[in-house]
């Protein structure tokens, strides 16, 4: 182990002095960082050079996840459009079935060599003549926007930049689409990269730099936009956040109108989702006085909150999601972690369930208001997207894609087992494993989590999974606080102040699979990445005699800082910011970076982090990493950082099987 240089950089925060030995590392181009990155590299390959299973994981799980992985389609006219990845491709590809032949749109795996190039949004216009979509390069949120003409399969010139997690929506007439997007990065100052978002039109042949700009707020420079149309294009409609805040506002204005947006929805006192209009009647889906969701309908004509209306009451379960199919809603419920579909009449009351074909979650739901086809997908910890169409008139569910995969999944099971937190509250958790495994305290297991930002950890399947229960091993998944399981009370106690439940429940999930003989401390391992990898870097410095290891992924370690970089501010909702005096004594009790103890040894950890990371930036991995080294040089700490890879948006397939590779390379050697 090298010695490292530490800086004497002390920062007072309300009267309280924190050392940061290790900014300069948030340099990514200085000199220092960069050869002190060339040689925790060359000890990450060292560390991985001899481990034996390392060949033959990686022999199985390319066949495991060679399979097709279909997406859900959107009918367009008389045509469908949806992705698919044929198995071992780097990217799904979008097609275009017209009933006879089945037509590549767009080929993301031609745009790079390597596959880093990712296409991350894609729409077609209404009449599908054209298709306009993102790519993302080396995973940056970063996006850059082309437009296809399907019919003459020729790429225009159209080309828009400084995007990030845009929509794209076609005006009616499709001429164009709307989008938002970030000032030029020469217009603004560094720290202002992330402010002034605006809406644009684009018209289809025409530069950029001729986008009419449809609505700014100088005078609300963290606002984010993310322009919509109504089902009949009748109304153009902007959502508007701040951050990842989990209210916000809701402006609208007729289409055809030069009148000024309605800002009808701008209190952010809650979260308004819109799902249909008849006329001025909008309805949305909101957490207003109700933190497991109702539909309420309110009239533009009488927009005062006494003439607003209920229309669908709280239910005892989560209303998850809603779309508008046939003219009636189409609503996705949580109950306990997995969905269940429902559809209601446009006058609230409850039509008929649908019968969905497994304990699992929905994917995504496509279809039109006037019309009774719908498809949606369904996938499980043993099933891969299947993806269903379903007539709401005859109420018929047929198959319209499913995959075969390269294992028989019957001899495994996923149970749902329910245990209790430190503060009696009750956590449902997911377990999956071969059905034979004896509970005799020995089986290697992977505690996997999240808890934060109103997700919810529903059943995913994930082919690098199957490998690890084909090994003998157990994959287990918490629902914890912070997610929106439960509705937002569910978030609200997992969030600022709360952040210690997360934690807590965490650590009560490994201590549950220990009492219930899954595993034993020397065989149990966590895993989580970004919020989840704060989660198991904070529980690793809380409970260092719980865990036989830890694989920790792009995570947020400087709660102190976090802010500070790129979109980190985004988060002060969900954290808060330690620039607040009261909110910097919560976050410097459990920042994982601030809570490493001297002496202390901790369960061997794996950071694994990657260089174009511009959303939770590699900083945070590279300190924490220093960290431990410097003060328990006795736990095994490797940090992993990958190279032309992002937070994880568009990897590719050939990426996504060298870190399971790694990752099963650092459990089998750590836990035995």
């Amino acid at each position: 182990m090298t010695v490292v240089k530490r800086s004497n950089v002390v920062e007072d925060f309300h009267g309280t002095k924190v050392e940061d030995p290790y900014r300069w590392l948030e340099d990514p181009k200085s000199e220092d960082t960069l050869s002190w990155v060339e040689e925790v590299g060359k000890q990450c390959d060292d560390y991985f050079q001899n481990v034996k299973s390392k060949e033959e994981d990686r022999e199985r799980l390319t066949e495991l996840w060679n399979f097709p992985k279909y997406f859900v389609p959107k009918r367009v006219k008389d045509k469908l459009f949806y992705q698919k990845n044929d198995g071992l491709q780097n990217q799904a590809v979008l097609y275009v079935y017209d009933g006879n032949r089945e037509e590549v749109v767009i080929d993301p795996n031609q745009l790079s060599a390597d596959g880093t190039v990712a296409m991350t949004n894609c729409t077609a216009s209404s009449d599908g003549r054209y298709v306009a979509y993102a790519t993302s390069t080396h995973g940056s949120d970063w996006q850059e926007v082309y437009v296809k003409d399907v019919e003459t399969d020729e790429t225009l010139s159209d080309h828009l930049q400084w995007l990030k997690f845009t929509p794209i929506k076609w005006a009616p007439d499709d001429s164009g689409f709307f989008y938002s997007r970030y000032p030029h990065p020469d217009t603004v100052s560094e720290e202002e990269q992330g402010q002034h978002h605006k809406v644009y039109f684009h018209r289809i042949g025409t530069d950029q730099n001729e986008d009419e700009l449809i609505y700014e707020r100088p005078d609300a420079k963290d606002y984010l936009f993310f322009p919509s149309l109504t089902h009949e294009g009748d109304y153009i409609y902007l959502d508007v956040n701040v951050g990842t805040s989990a209210q916000n506002r809701f402006y609208v204005k007729k289409y055809d109108s030069d009148e000024a947006f309605h800002r009808l929805l701008d209190d952010a006192d809650a979260q308004y989702t819109y799902v249909h209009n008849e006329g001025t009647r909008f309805y949305f889906l909101t957490n207003l006085d109700a933190p497991k969701n109702r539909i309420i309908a309110i009239d533009l004509k009488q927009p005062e909150r006494r003439n607003w209306e209920e229309v669908i009451s709280e239910q005892e379960d989560y209303m998850h999601a809603v779309r508008f199919f046939n003219g009636q809603f189409v609503i996705a419920f949580l109950h306990d972690a997995h969905h269940q579909l429902y559809v209601y009449h446009l006058n609230g009351s409850k039509s008929h369930a649908v019968d969905v074909p497994m304990l699992g979650s929905i994917t995504d739901l496509t279809g039109k208001h006037d019309e009774a086809e719908m498809y949606f997908g369904m996938t499980s910890y043993l099933s891969p997207t299947a993806v269903y169409r379903y007539d709401l008139e005859k109420d018929e569910l047929s198959t319209y894609a499913e995959s075969e995969l390269a294992i028989e999944t019957s001899q495994f099971e996923t149970v749902q087992e329910f245990y209790t937190s430190k503060d009696g509250t009750r956590v449902p958790m997911f377990i999956t494993k071969r059905k034979d495994l004896p509970l005799d305290g020995e089986n290697p297991v992977i505690l996997f989590g999240y808890g934060g930002f109103n997700i919810s950890l529903t059943p995913a399947f994930n082919p690098a999974v199957l490998r690890w229960i084909e090994k003998g091993g157990v994959y287990a998944v918490a629902n914890l606080r912070g997610g929106s399981e439960y509705g937002e009370k569910w978030h609200e106690a997992g969030m600022l102040e709360n952040k210690q439940n997360v934690f807590d429940d965490f650590i009560s999930a490994g201590e549950y699979l220990i009492e219930q003989n899954y595993t034993k401390k020397e065989k149990l391992s966590i895993m989580g990445g970004s919020n989840g990898g704060l989660l198991v870097a904070a529980c690793m410095v809380q409970r260092p005699d719980l865990f036989g290891a830890v694989v920790c992924r792009v995570p947020v370690i400087d709660m102190l800082r976090y802010h500070k970089f790129t979109i980190g501010k985004f988060w002060i909702p969900e954290f808060g910011s330690a620039e607040n005096p009261e909110q910097f004594n919560y976050l410097y009790e459990y920042s994982p970076l601030h809570n490493v103890q001297q002496g202390v040894k901790y369960p061997p950890v794996l950071i694994a982090t990657a260089a174009s990371d511009d959303r939770v930036v590699p900083a945070h991995a590279k300190k924490f990493h220093a960290t431990l080294q410097e003060k328990t040089p006795e736990t095994t700490s490797v940090l992993r950082l990958e190279s032309k890879a992002g937070h994880g948006l568009g990897k590719p397939t050939s990426k996504l099987i060298d870190e399971w590779v790694d990752f099963y390379a650092f459990l089998d050697r750590e836990l035995g």
